[in-house]
């Protein structure tokens, strides 16, 4: 009686150690169900659902390129579709009930209408001048603060080189002005915004207490009553309001000096973060100097231990700590914000601090210096290039020749959809290349073609598998077809590191071109041509290539 319940709990066991093996197991069952969708073991299943992917991943670049067409057919459809009324049998059946509930599902979706980005002489935009304050920095260095300047700007407008502004600097008689461009931009505020309200840092000196009260006596020269002590004293209880106001009258900082004889300012800066202090709990904002900062900076403080150093921020003394050794390796810290305030002056520091401080002295619109004419030219001439290569490849390589047209399609609907979706500030210029670029790549189905050929005519009789002759053709000219854009590629990359604005923007949309093109011709036409190869067009190999 006793072996009864001891059998059948360890009957229970075994069948529970079943069960939750079974369980655990379920999230691994899932992932090998999805691999095996996304990559079968069948290669013709392999073939065909990558193509279908390909198609599909087309189609929506396509009406991301020029969604008119499908979204004027949601238009006409959605509301024919939200007006199916079902009679009471059919409501009654759940196939059909829960088709009509599911609204969102009936309803077609539009896609989004994204414009194409056009440069200043295709569509105009704004026309800015700002004026640059040098009368902190020495005469010899004007031209090197101007170009730190002008690196900023264009950083901030045109981080990946892909807007294509102009940034000029100016000079008359000794006033320095930055003229700035943007295309496409017609909101003034939007433009500013887009300069950006990036902060002018500077790190100060406290400047003797007889100098303090001598400015400041020059302006509180008529209240007799105000001692040379309580002048002083302006300074030690430091007030950012009656630094701005003493400057602005007389044109001298009454408490700090610019560090000599280069000034520390936000040029040396390589990196600010937030943080929290360890011992306050409170958000700071850590600043690492350059190399050659650091060393300003370390022999600001180790000439100035027990004295105060100010941070200044676009004009006002926001900080100001007292030194209390000397401090080696460039890293400083900001306190007394909150973190919304921290993590803008962080960003905003990133982004780029000014090396001279800047205000706007004139801003108008300007209208496109080409025009529509010039982008309706370039249009027709790029359609006839197309025309002409579709025309070459399908007479030359045959049926070769026509799946390298479709991948080439899908070339160029990929490229204008990345084009949208960064996006690529198009110039005439950066046409004409695109409609280069075109024509360049279908190199490497040419070379693949060509290996094709040479495969097929060495064969006896014709009596050769057809995919193993396309196998062979696409090893042996991939060697050619990876050093040629591997190469082009790592000059992109180059030219995209070391140089800047509108080299860097050719570097990236030819780059983008010539990886898309290798995913065409070595994904695309490969596939296509294995699919359709495997049936009895395959069997004529003359059919495929002159």
């Amino acid at each position: 009686m006793t072996t009864l319940p001891i059998l059948y709990t360890l009957y229970l066991m075994k069948r529970l150690g079943r069960i939750s093996a079974g369980i655990s197991n379920f999230p691994n069952k899932i992932i090998l169900g999805v691999v095996r969708f996304i990559w079968p073991k069948d290669r013709r299943r392999r073939y065909r659902s990558g193509i279908l992917a390909v198609f599909f991943v087309a189609f929506l670049a396509g009406n991301l390129d020029y969604p008119k067409y499908w979204n004027s057919f949601a238009e006409w459809a959605n509301p024919k579709l939200d007006a199916i009324d079902m009679p009471e049998s059919v409501r009654k059946l759940d196939r059909w009930y829960a088709l009509k509930k599911a609204d969102d599902i009936l309803n077609i979706p539009k896609f989004f209408n994204l414009p194409f980005s056009l440069g200043l002489d295709l569509q105009g935009g704004l026309h800015l001048i700002y004026r640059a304050d040098l009368s902190q920095v020495n005469p010899d260095n004007y031209r090197e603060a101007m170009g730190g300047l002008k690196d900023v700007i264009e950083r901030r407008v045109n981080l990946f080189g892909v807007r294509e502004p102009q940034v000029l600097i100016q000079e008359r008689g000794g006033d320095y002005r930055l003229v700035i461009e943007l295309a496409g931009v017609r909101d003034f505020n939007k433009a500013i915004e887009l300069i950006g309200e990036t902060p002018y840092l500077e790190f100060k000196e406290e400047i003797s207490k007889e100098e303090s009260i001598g400015i400041l006596r020059n302006v509180f020269s008529s209240k007799e009553s105000v001692t040379d002590e309580q002048l002083a004293q302006a300074c030690v209880n430091l007030n950012p309001e009656l630094v701005v106001a003493v400057i602005q009258i007389k044109g001298e900082d009454p408490c700090f000096k610019s560090v000599v004889p280069s000034p520390l300012t936000g040029q040396y800066l390589e990196k600010a973060s937030m943080q929290f202090d360890p011992n306050t709990n409170q958000p700071i904002v850590l600043l690492e100097l350059n190399d050659e900062g650091a060393v300003i900076f370390q022999e600001l403080t180790a000439r100035n231990i027990q004295k105060r150093v100010a941070i200044y921020l676009d004009g006002i003394p926001i900080n100001w700590p007292v030194v209390q050794q000397e401090i080696a390796g460039g890293s400083a810290q900001i306190s007394g914000f909150n973190i919304e305030e921290a993590k803008i002056l962080s960003r905003n520091l990133n982004a780029g601090a000014l090396p001279v401080p800047i205000s706007l002295v004139s801003q108008q619109s300007i209208g496109a210096s080409l025009g529509e004419e010039s982008l309706s030219k370039s249009l027709r001439a790029g359609i006839a290039g197309v025309i002409a290569i579709i025309l070459f490849m399908v007479l030359v390589y045959r049926v070769s020749g026509v799946f390298g047209v479709l991948a080439l399609i899908i070339y160029i609907v990929l490229l204008l959809a990345i084009f949208k979706i960064i996006p690529i500030t198009l110039t005439l210029p950066g046409i004409a290349g695109l409609i280069l670029s075109i024509g360049m790549a279908v190199d490497a189905n040419i070379l693949v073609f060509e290996r094709l050929r040479e495969e097929i005519s060495r064969a006896k009789d014709g009596k050769v598998d057809f995919l193993l002759v396309l196998s062979h053709a696409y090893e042996r000219a991939w060697t050619s077809i990876r050093d040629g854009n591997v190469s082009t590629l790592i000059t992109c990359a180059i030219l995209f590191w070391f140089s800047t604005s509108f080299i860097k923007g050719f570097a990236l949309t030819l780059g983008i071109g010539v990886a898309t093109s290798m995913f065409s011709a070595m994904i695309v036409t490969k596939y296509l041509m294995r699919l359709v190869g495997e049936g009895r067009l395959g069997k004529k190999l003359r059919l495929w290539v002159r």
